[in-house]
């Protein structure tokens, strides 16, 4: 048996912000996200949340999370304290404890199941998280003997010369058996600079304690202030685009675009500069997505081309070409060989297989049918200044340049709509339609202020 707590209860001084630290986005998600999401692979029996400042926010943002439970730390007296909150919200239980940091996202599942199995198979009391860090300053020591057993925790303030040289440090990870922890958790002491219950004291008192190393130290990196942010957000990207890569994706200079982790890409996909995929993506294969494209929770068939584009909320069949500076919004479906051509902006419309809307065009709450061609200009004006209303376009129906068509209103099959023509009535398939006044030509004409002056 195993719970999991996760400390969330800091306010994030150095996030100069009101919101919650473990609220702070990282990749579409955020950072208490992260970490929740961090335990496909345990599966734990229990999960609390302790949390403090905001605590409002941080429910009300977890409602994806149903099975979290919270936990409230009124005072933010120290990790030890924090987890003392715990003492009646488990009594009686008898299995492990896994201790994580809201502020910690980038831990990977197999890194927690690695401490957890070690710590189970070998009956430790605590095992603590651990990693060599290349530079440790400011980080307190762990020493263990041969077998990995923690002998000793110095803070780096407190190390000597020798002790200084020691690279392995405390992750702030940590994994106890329950009933031996909850008998130690009310003697903890308050005895130093900070006046604060530290949980690493809890670990003097237990026996035995093992040290199990991650394999990538940035996995423990944690969150304090924007830059930080910033740099879990690149390691994160790196994460994601190597897979990708590994995957049979072309990402055609990778340092310029980014990828959230929710985003699937199918192989023989490229990637060009400048490229931003967000949320539930899919990336079908021999597609060619950008440069400087931004596509988010939308769905983009095989081989379809998308180039200096906006899609959002959307789907694009197969063999589909789209842009430059093509705008897609509010579920558009766009059947397969479309053609969607530039400053074209699709709102909430359909498109049948084969539609062309080559460019300057505005199609809002629409539907078309098979091999539509949209003339230059064309407009559905949906909107009467209360409500929307739709336009519906049957096969093979072609707008004629700067063409209106008024909603609600419905245009049949095959039929014609001559150029610079506002329609209000409904017309019928295989019709011309015309909607223009006559032109009207004055031979020797001249403005009034030119007259005057010959």
């Amino acid at each position: 048996m195993v719970a999991v707590a996760i400390l969330a209860a800091g306010k994030g001084t150095r996030m100069k912000s009101n919101l919650p630290k473990v609220l702070h986005p990282l990749g579409g998600r955020s950072l208490l996200a992260r970490v929740l999401e961090s335990l496909t692979s345990i599966q734990p029996e229990r999960c609390l949340a302790i949390v403090g400042y905001g605590a409002e926010y941080v429910r009300a943002a977890m409602t994806d999370y149903p099975n979290l439970e919270f936990v409230e730390q009124i005072q933010q007296l120290g990790t030890g304290h924090a987890v003392q909150q715990l003492l009646p919200y488990l009594q009686g239980y008898e299995g492990d404890v896994l201790i994580l940091n809201g502020d910690v996202p980038l831990l990977r599942p197999e890194t927690l199941q690695l401490l957890l199995d070690t710590h189970q198979k070998q009956g430790n009391a605590a095992t603590i998280l651990t990693a060599q860090l290349p530079n440790p300053k400011g980080y307190g020591r762990v020493f263990c003997d041969g077998n990995n057993i923690v002998t000793q925790i110095v803070e780096d303030r407190d190390c000597n010369t020798a002790q200084k040289q020691n690279r392995r440090i405390n992750a702030g990870v940590y994994c106890f058996r329950w009933p031996d922890l909850s008998k130690v958790l009310p003697t903890l002491q308050s005895n130093n600079d900070q006046q604060e219950y530290y949980l690493t004291d809890a670990v003097n008192f237990l026996q035995p304690v093992m040290a199990v190393d991650v394999e990538d130290y940035q996995e423990i990196s944690g969150i304090n202030d924007r830059l930080q942010l910033a740099d879990a957000y690149g390691v994160l990207q790196q994460r994601i685009k190597e897979r990708w890569m590994r995957a049979g994706v072309t990402l055609i200079d990778p340092d310029t675009i980014t990828v959230d982790d929710q985003v699937v890409i199918e192989p023989d996909a490229i990637i060009e500069p400048q490229t931003h995929l967000r949320g539930a993506t899919r990336i079908g294969t021999g597609c060619r997505i950008g440069p400087g494209t931004m596509i988010e929770n939308s769905v983009i068939g095989p081989n379809v081309t998308v180039l200096y584009s906006v899609i959002s909320d959307s789907v694009v069949q197969a063999e589909t070409r789209v842009g430059p500076y093509a705008h897609l919004r509010g579920h558009v479906e766009v059947g397969e060989r479309c053609r969607i051509g530039n400053f074209v902006e699709l709102k909430n419309t359909t498109l049948g297989d084969r539609t062309k809307v080559a460019h300057l065009t505005y199609l809002g709450d629409a539907t078309l049918g098979t091999q539509v061609n949209v003339g230059a200009g064309t407009i559905t004006a949906n909107y009467d200044g209360y409500q929307k209303h739709r336009t519906v376009i049957g096969d093979r129906t072609k707008t004629g340049s700067n063409s209106v068509l008024v909603a609600p209103i419905t245009i049949g099959a095959n039929v014609t709509i001559a150029a610079g023509s506002v329609l209000t009535q409904d017309v019928g398939d295989d019709s011309l339609a015309i909607a223009r006044a006559p032109q009207s030509v004055k031979p020797g004409w001249r403005p009034k202020h030119l007259r005057e002056t010959t």
